[in-house]
């Protein structure tokens, strides 16, 4: 695998970390700023849909710039807006960081994707997003889990430096191992643009923001199940965030070997399973060992799904080369948005409603698949 590609992953992790940080921080950071949960819960979604909207937009403008370049000024106005948010006592400043901080990370990511998907070989796409996604699966392991744990022992807003942070090393090897050029003119906005009335790569799309919903809304809320539904306790967050980060890691890295070959048997094997673990999870949760048995398999799973799909989007959209990353992201975004506002309706039904919602949410996308499951065979 072409060096850069890690590299990229090294950046994806640091922003991965961001993302997902809050599912360990939102309690301490609601009392501090004297909301609710539910409002806090509200920075993710502020992010997420920064996300959505900031892909499709900063591809656009960055589509005729070097890589590399665009690269380090994404980074470096992703790692600004976490100091800023890391000072600041108003909510309203720290909702405006994080939108900020998103389409920072959206143009990033689109351009992370498109580039990865270009220096790996055509058979070997699928293990290279893999290998970029791993960023964000080893921020679930370690980044997040260590952020809530370092945001329990010294504030949340030892997290947001850390972010910030974690940022310089990741310029610096970009700087080093990531040639500052670019590729031909390609084709024409409008060419591109035309590809989403694909019937097609709008499925995909759609799918992967259904799913990514349920991983969102379920992982926001994950805090109040540990604490209230299992009644453990704060210090027991970090373990299953690092659970769910392991897990996610190991969904990765097996549907990577197999998206690029037989990505219609990911779908059909891991997305029932993940249906099933969403519900199993709200009917055992009181249960610690359940809890934490089904932290690892829930994280496997959805990633699994969620990283093949994203795979897909970026084959279906291959006659869009520069905006491909930015449909997958804006995609998986949507969800992201969407996911944390329905659980937080669904918390009225306990701490357990948003794993219900994620419930609901993979059915979704599965009575969707059935009569569109040609699109996940190879061409």
């Amino acid at each position: 695998m072409p060096l850069p590609v890690y590299l990229l992953a090294l950046a994806v992790f640091a922003m991965g970390t961001s993302e997902f940080m809050l599912a360990g921080l939102l309690p301490d950071l609601a009392a501090d700023l004297g909301v609710t949960v539910a409002t806090a819960g509200l920075l993710t979604t502020a992010f997420a849909a920064g996300m959505a909207v900031g892909a499709p937009l900063t591809a656009a403008l960055a589509r005729r710039r070097p890589p590399r370049a665009t690269l380090l000024a994404f980074l470096g106005l992703f790692s600004a807006a976490h100091v800023v948010g890391a000072v600041t006592d108003q909510f309203a400043v720290l909702l405006a960081t994080r939108v900020v901080a998103a389409f920072a990370n959206a143009g990033f990511l689109a351009v992370a994707l498109t580039a990865t998907a270009a220096l790996a070989a055509p058979d070997r796409k699928g293990r290279a997003l893999a290998v970029l996604l791993g960023g964000i699966t080893i921020a679930t392991i370690a980044g997040v889990p260590g952020g809530a744990l370092l945001g329990t022992l010294l504030g949340w807003r030892a997290t947001f430096w850390a972010v910030a942070f974690l940022c310089l090393p990741a310029a610096l090897g970009l700087i080093r191992g990531l040639p500052d050029t670019r590729e031909g003119d390609g084709p024409r906005l409008r060419t591109e643009l035309a590809a989403l009335r694909g019937p097609r790569l709008l499925l995909v799309m759609g799918l992967g923001a259904l799913v990514n919903a349920a991983t969102f809304g379920a992982f926001t809320y994950i805090a109040p199940v540990v604490t209230g539904t299992a009644g453990l306790d704060a210090l027991w967050v970090p373990v299953v965030l690092v659970l769910f980060g392991a897990g996610s890691f190991t969904g990765v890295t097996v549907a990577g070997r197999l998206s690029d070959r037989r990505p219609g048997r990911v779908i059909a094997v891991a997305g029932p399973l993940l249906l099933i673990g969403w519900c199993a999870l709200g009917l055992l949760a009181a249960h610690p060992a359940a809890l934490l048995l089904l932290a690892f398999t829930q994280g496997a799973l959805a990633f699994a799904v969620g990283s093949t799909l994203i795979a897909r989007v970026l084959h279906e959209a291959a006659d869009a080369p520069t905006m491909a990353g930015s449909y997958a992201t804006a995609a998986l975004n949507v969800g992201a948005a969407s996911g944390p506002v329905i659980a937080a309706l669904a918390l009225g039904a306990g701490p357990a409603g948003p794993l219900w919602a994620a419930a609901v949410l993979v059915a979704a996308a599965l009575l969707i698949a059935v009569p569109g499951r040609r699109v996940f065979a190879l061409r």
